[in-house]
């Protein structure tokens, strides 16, 4: 199937089928163990993870407050991927880190979302320390680069109080 049509055929799926396709797409481009989509209320600064791999401890409810700091500078204001293959390096932006190291899990990588110039969400791997290797990083961004076009409709069908 040509990628346009693929494109199209996701544009019409509901939200939650998009994650979930994402989420496959993701695991069969690396080793993810734990995989997320968060979107953003940009002007209240608040998070809500509205796609979870791991709904028992990740679960898909509640808002957070966005926090201003670097990762925030880097991923949310400047629109940039954060990667990091050790706890060390994602600790200090991630409260959460002790739950993800219990989970296996000691790297980060954090693709954002953006739509008309504006990170509107990310799209979150977690995996094994140094999973992400320059090669497994430019593949999982290709990989949501091309299902940016469905996540920005899927993140419009979604509220920030609502679960999908």
């Amino acid at each position: 199937m040509p990628p346009s049509e693929c494109s199209c055929i996701r544009q019409s799926m509901g939200p939650a089928n998009i994650f979930a396709a994402l989420h496959r797409a993701v695991e069969d481009a690396s080793r993810a163990m734990l995989f997320t989509v968060t979107i953003l209320d940009r002007n209240r600064r608040l998070a809500r993870r509205v796609y979870s791999s791991n709904p028992t401890d990740y679960p898909v409810t509640g808002i957070k407050p966005v926090s201003a700091n670097a990762w925030t500078a880097q991923v949310i204001d400047r629109g940039e991927v954060f990667v990091a293959n050790s706890t060390a390096e994602f600790a200090p932006y991630f409260a959460d880190h002790a739950l993800i190291n219990a989970l296996g899990c000691e790297a980060a990588l954090n693709i954002p979302i953006s739509a008309d110039g504006k990170v509107v969400g990310t799209v979150n791997v977690l995996g094994a320390r140094d999973i992400f290797t320059e090669d497994r990083v430019a593949a999982l961004n290709q990989v949501v680069a091309d299902y940016r076009a469905a996540l920005v409709t899927a993140f419009d069908k979604v509220s920030m109080e609502n679960r999908v």
